[in-house]
């Protein structure tokens, strides 16, 4: 009897050790997944997160800032070309600011393999167990980095059609998901799905241009008709920038096609129409996804991020793109939602793209790499901090040297631009709190702080410590320039 109990015994404590050890074989499982989602060229200001009075429809979006969190203060911090997407998204892949990147960040010829791409983020997370997959544009990104992820199906589409346009991406990652799903895959997934769209050609399918009043315009004679569905002149539009912005020739400034160097009212609306456009399709391609992932079982248990490279400009401030600091064009969309994370959050963050790959890389439970320089925000995404920093330092440098250059730290933001070989030489000191469209004098406003402080007595010492900030920022990021008068 006494043997027949101790075998009972040794088959329950086995039984029990089998149980401990099955759930830890089914945690491995269950890592979470991420869906990491990048567009081209746009502003955050175009979605209600960030401008509430905006008529781009977005409900997949908005149903995704409803259950995670907005961030308020996310940013790029620069380039120095001006392809302000390939070095953005050189940050975003290896987690490393602006001036400690590869060369192919700088120069897009230089694309042989360097020491950094295998410290990437398709390449850790590969390391790490996940199967990993992209779409995206082709050009103007990181080479070394996408060859790290095990499946790619990037093509530039910007189109018009189920095969020309964002369609097409969406189709790239519905047919992966559709084949894990068939071979029963349980490893986790990491998913880079990327858009073409909305980067100019805007060309948009008929029904949403239909929707906000635009066209694929192309004569370079005329100008498109006013729409009453475009969306309006922005706040902070103006007809030209009251300075030149010291990149002779930029391509965004002059040839984007249905603009070129039109700043009028018919052609901005109608460009934003087009951009507007472009975003709802963006939107309606991610909503097949995660529907697919709901279908799946594996939507509760992915982190979904939504955001874009850089902002864009589109008659704001009298630009036209990419390539200034102003909050329009320095900021980017992120929204994050997934396992841990508190629904209808907003934070300010602090956050640069360049911090996504370790926040990415400790939500999974990865060792950061030493080679990574960002500083993950899990803290934040659960509630812990409000903020991973104080201050935000961007650069563009693209055209004549050394550029311009922005700090910002709390409600103050310090723009200053050193081009054209010190033919232009300006300061803008901007109180964000009262000032948050970053109004110049030429837009006429009323209120003492609606407009540029920067020659303003009463704010004297305030430019004075900006100043001084910024020449911080600037030796602590390496960068490689000094102003004027530092």
């Amino acid at each position: 009897m006494k043997k027949l109990r101790f075998q009972c015994g040794i088959l329950i404590l086995f039984l029990g050790v089998g149980l401990v050890f099955g759930g830890c074989r089914e945690e491995v499982k269950k890592r979470p997944n991420f869906l990491f989602v990048l567009v081209d060229d746009q502003s955050p200001f175009d979605l209600k997160q960030y401008d509430p009075n905006s008529i781009l429809e977005t409900p997949t979006i908005d149903r995704l800032a409803a259950s995670g969190m907005v961030f308020e203060s996310a940013r790029h911090m620069g380039s120095m070309n001006g392809a302000v997407c390939t070095p953005s998204r050189h940050m975003i892949m290896t987690g490393r600011s602006l001036w400690h990147l590869p060369p192919s960040a700088a120069f897009q010829n230089q694309t042989e393999f360097h020491p950094l791409d295998t410290m990437t983020l398709p390449a850790i997370f590969n390391r790490a167990g996940y199967k990993t997959m992209r779409t995206c544009k082709q050009g103007n990104s990181y080479p070394g980095a996408n060859r790290q992820f095990a499946v790619v199906k990037d093509a530039t589409k910007r189109g018009g059609t189920e095969e020309s346009g964002s369609a097409w991406h969406a189709k790239q990652v519905l047919e992966y998901l559709g084949e894990r799903e068939f071979s029963k895959e349980e490893n986790p997934f990491f998913i880079y799905f990327g858009f073409s769209h909305p980067h100019d050609t805007r060309n948009g399918t008929p029904e949403l241009l239909t929707k906000y009043g635009a066209t694929n315009h192309k004569d370079t004679t005329s100008l498109p008709l006013l729409n009453e569905r475009q969306p309006p002149l922005q706040d902070n539009y103006l007809s030209e920038h009251p300075f030149f912005h010291g990149h002779p020739e930029l391509r965004d400034e002059e040839r984007v096609s249905g603009v070129w160097k039109r700043r009028d009212e018919q052609t901005v609306r109608n460009e934003l129409g087009r951009e507007y456009a472009c975003s709802e399709n963006i939107d309606i391609q991610l909503n097949r996804v995660l529907q697919k992932l709901e279908a799946m079982g594996e939507l509760d248990n992915t982190y979904i991020v939504y955001t874009s490279d850089h902002g864009m400009s589109i008659g704001r401030h009298g630009l036209m793109g990419k390539q200034n600091l102003y909050e329009h064009t320095w900021k980017v969309p992120f929204v994050i939602a997934g396992p841990g994370i508190k629904a209808g959050q907003r934070v300010e963050g602090n956050i640069y793209l360049y911090d996504v790959l370790p926040t990415l890389c400790e939500l999974a439970g990865i060792q950061i790499p030493e080679t990574v320089q960002g500083t993950s925000f899990k803290s934040v995404l659960m509630g812990e901090k409000n903020t991973i920093r104080d201050v935000q330092y961007g650069v563009y440098c693209g055209g004549t040297k050394p550029g311009m250059r922005t700090v910002r730290k709390g409600d103050w933001k310090l723009i200053k631009y050193d081009v054209m070989d010190g033919a232009v030489r300006e300061t803008q000191l901007f109180n964000l709190a009262e000032n948050p469209n970053e109004y110049l004098a030429q837009h006429n406003k009323t209120g003492e702080m609606e407009t540029n402080l920067a020659s303003n007595p009463k704010y004297a010492d305030k430019l004075r410590e900006m100043e001084a900030l910024l020449l911080q920022e600037m030796i602590t990021h390496n960068d490689p320039y000094k102003l004027w008068n530092q």
